[in-house]
C-alpha cells in the first residue's frame, strides 16, 4: 500500500513540475526517444552515459522524482529519460534566460548565440532546437533559416562527445544533444512554409490555427500527438509500443539528411488537405489524425535507433 502511494504521489508530483515544458514531440515524445536510444546502448557506453548525466545540475531533482523502490536498472533508464527534457525544463526553471529577439527563436547577434560552455550559460537557446528550411507553393520568395540552428548545434554536440574536452561539457553537450535528436526528427522542426499570408514564413507551424476539436496551433498539434504527461512510466509504455524503426534509415547518421527528410515529410504529410493555404483556422479529419498518429510513433522509434547508434560510435 505504502509503494503504490507513494507511486501515484510521484506520478502527480511529475505531471505537477513539468506541466510547463510542453515543447517539441511534448515530454512523453522526448522521453519515448530516449527509451528507445537507451535499450539500444552496449553496458559501456551506459555506464559512461550514467555518469554524465549525474553532472546535471538538476541530478538530484530528476532522482528525489523518481518512486522509491523502483529498480537500480530502471531508474537509470528513467533518469536517461528526464535529462531528454531538460533542454525545455530550462524554460521555466527561473534560472535561465531568453536570449535574442522575438523571444527567443531567433538568434541575437551579439556573438553569445554558439556559445558552448556548459552548465555556466544560463541562455535558454531556444534557437538550437529547429531549424526552418524554406518552401512555397505560391511562389512567396524564401529566406534563409538562421544560424546556429539544431543542424549546426547537433555537429558541434557530436564533434564535443567524440574528443577529450572535460567532462562537465559533455554532460552539457549530451543533454541537449538528446533533445535537439528528438526535435528535428519531428517534421515542423525542420521546415517552415512561405506563403503571401506569411511571407516570411510561418515558423514551423506555430501561425497555422487547426481545430481537433480543440482549436491551437499545427506545431503543437504535431508535438503533442504521442501524449503530453512527463511521466516516465507513461513514456515508457509508448516507447515500448512502437514500430520497429527502418533498418536503412536508422543507419544513415548524416543529420542534413535527417532534417531534409522533414522538411520533404512536411510537404507532404502535415500541410495538406485539409490544412490548406493561409493561416485557417482548419478542421483536422480523424483520417489525418490517424495517419499524423502513426508517422509521429515512426518518427520517434527512428530517432531512438540513431540517436543510440551516434553515442554507441562516438562518445568517449
Amino acid at each position: 500500500m505504502k509503494i503504490t502511494i507513494r507511486l501515484i504521489a510521484a506520478t502527480l508530483f511529475l505531471t505537477c513540475v513539468f506541466a510547463t515544458t510542453s515543447f517539441a514531440w511534448s515530454d512523453t515524445g522526448h522521453m519515448a526517444v530516449a527509451f528507445v536510444a537507451y535499450r539500444n546502448l552496449n553496458p559501456a557506453t551506459r555506464n559512461r552515459i550514467d555518469f554524465l548525466i549525474s553532472l546535471n545540475p538538476r541530478f538530484t531533482i530528476w532522482q528525489n522524482l523518481i518512486p522509491h523502490g523502483t529498480p537500480a536498472n530502471v531508474r537509470r533508464e528513467m533518469l536517461f529519460m528526464i535529462a531528454a527534457t531538460w533542454a525545455d525544463q530550462i524554460k521555466s526553471d527561473g534560472v535561465h534566460i531568453s536570449d535574442g529577439p522575438d523571444g527567443g527563436n531567433t538568434p541575437p547577434n551579439d556573438g553569445t548565440a554558439d556559445d558552448n560552455t556548459g552548465y555556466s550559460d544560463r541562455a535558454m537557446h531556444k534557437y538550437w532546437h529547429f531549424i526552418d528550411l524554406p518552401f512555397s507553393t505560391d511562389g512567396t520568395p524564401l529566406e534563409n533559416p538562421a544560424v546556429p540552428n539544431a543542424l549546426t548545434k547537433i555537429a558541434v554536440f557530436r564533434s564535443v562527445l567524440a574528443s577529450n574536452s572535460p567532462d562537465t561539457l559533455k554532460s552539457y553537450d549530451l543533454v541537449w544533444l538528446l533533445h535537439v535528436v528528438g526535435d528535428v526528427h519531428q517534421p515542423l522542426h525542420c521546415a517552415a512554409r512561405f506563403t503571401h499570408s506569411s511571407p516570411h514564413g510561418d515558423e514551423g507551424g506555430n501561425l497555422v490555427t487547426v481545430c481537433a476539436p480543440q482549436c491551437g496551433r499545427l506545431h503543437a498539434f504535431w508535438d503533442g500527438l504521442l501524449g503530453t504527461t512527463a511521466n516516465p512510466n507513461v513514456a515508457i509504455e509508448v516507447g515500448r509500443s512502437l514500430p520497429p524503426a527502418n533498418a536503412t534509415l536508422a543507419a544513415n547518421l548524416n543529420v542534413s539528411d535527417w532534417i531534409e527528410d522533414g522538411r520533404s515529410l512536411a510537404r507532404s504529410n502535415i500541410y495538406r488537405m485539409p490544412v490548406g493555404a493561409g493561416a485557417g483556422p482548419f478542421n483536422l479529419t480523424p483520417q489525418y489524425r490517424n495517419a499524423a498518429l502513426q508517422l509521429a510513433r515512426q518518427r520517434v522509434a527512428l530517432a531512438g535507433v540513431r540517436l543510440a547508434r551516434i553515442l554507441n560510435t562516438e562518445l568517449r
